[in-house]
């Protein structure tokens, strides 16, 4: 499966599977090195990057639904986003590049309208393309989602969802409606 395709397939389903609404934020992890079939990080690909994000954003912006982007590990997993989906306390000073945030984030921050680095960020569902480590960026309760597609190139793909936790015990009534 190409690229586009596979990518286009995969954020369509977390948004069904996720039960994403407008509003809500997905973080996004993404390895051009792994979609590649290398080791994370040895060789990062621009175009790769660029194509991910576009196909990404297009999903996602049909939905009302705002992307977060998470660095590399040389950026401390910085997350990039739209300055109106930031938290100014948690802004931090960083431009991703492909050396340092990786060919993904170097997309986003070149593609947003008005993009800034954010050192904590916590979303509501996320794509793991490649192994990334998204999880310190999902709200507290991550529950795993199947994707048909869990592949892009050779990259593997995990995706979740979270939910308010459930607390009170045996005795407590939940909302079907929130979870």
């Amino acid at each position: 499966m190409e690229i586009k395709e596979a990518v286009r397939s995969i954020a369509i389903e977390l948004c069904e599977k996720a039960g994403l609404k407008s509003g809500q934020t997905v973080i996004i992890g993404c390895s051009t090195s792994e979609i590649r079939g290398h080791h994370i990080g040895s060789h990062s690909n621009v175009e790769i990057g660029f194509e991910v994000f576009v196909s990404l954003k297009s999903v996602f912006d049909e939905r009302g639904v705002s992307m977060a982007v998470q660095c590399c590990e040389h950026l401390n997993r910085a997350i990039i986003v739209e300055r109106k989906d930031a938290v100014a306390s948690n802004i931090v000073n960083v431009v991703p590049i492909i050396e340092a945030g990786g060919a993904f984030a170097a997309a986003a921050y070149n593609e947003f309208t008005d993009p800034v680095a954010l050192e904590v960020f916590q979303a509501d569902a996320g794509l793991d393309i490649g192994g990334t480590l998204i999880g310190m960026h999902l709200k507290r309760v991550a529950v795993p989602i199947k994707l048909e597609v869990n592949r892009v190139g050779d990259a593997v793909v995990t995706a979740a969802r979270t939910r308010p936790p459930l607390i009170g015990g045996s005795r407590a009534v939940y909302d079907a409606a929130i979870s």
